[in-house]
């Protein structure tokens, strides 16, 4: 069975946007952000990051389920967003030493990378249907 682009593309955004909030939400409410302690404002910034990234994911996602205009762009931007945080992630993992983190996230990267690269190339496809 094949799966569209649009719905494969959806199920990516949702799931990992809620994951994404799942995971910052535990960490914020377990304090297990030892930078909230050390009056650090870079990991305000980056929760913000975190957290909107996240949104917009949803967002884009149930967009696409619903075929608004908006939601390819949407998705687009905030799966941009979602490849810059897995980037990044990998480099803090890659500083504490944890290589399992690092293979997990640059696997994410390899992924978003292609839902990028397809949608983009495909986007023809989301006009159509």
């Amino acid at each position: 069975m094949i799966i569209h682009l649009r719905k494969l593309s959806a199920i990516y955004a949702i799931i990992i946007g809620l994951i994404m909030m799942g995971m910052w939400s535990v960490f914020v409410f377990t304090n297990q952000i030892p930078e909230l302690n050390t009056g650090s404002i870079e990991i305000i910034y980056h929760l913000i990051a975190e957290f909107l990234t996240a949104i917009l994911l949803i967002v884009s996602g149930i967009g696409l389920v619903k075929r608004k205009n908006w939601s390819l762009h949407l998705l687009l931007v905030s799966l941009g967003m979602l490849f810059y945080t897995t980037i990044v992630s990998a480099g803090y993992y890659a500083d504490t030493g944890d290589l399992s983190m690092v293979i997990m996230f640059s696997i994410l990267q390899l992924i978003t990378l292609l839902f990028i690269l397809m949608n983009i190339i495909k986007r023809n496809h989301f006009e159509e249907n």
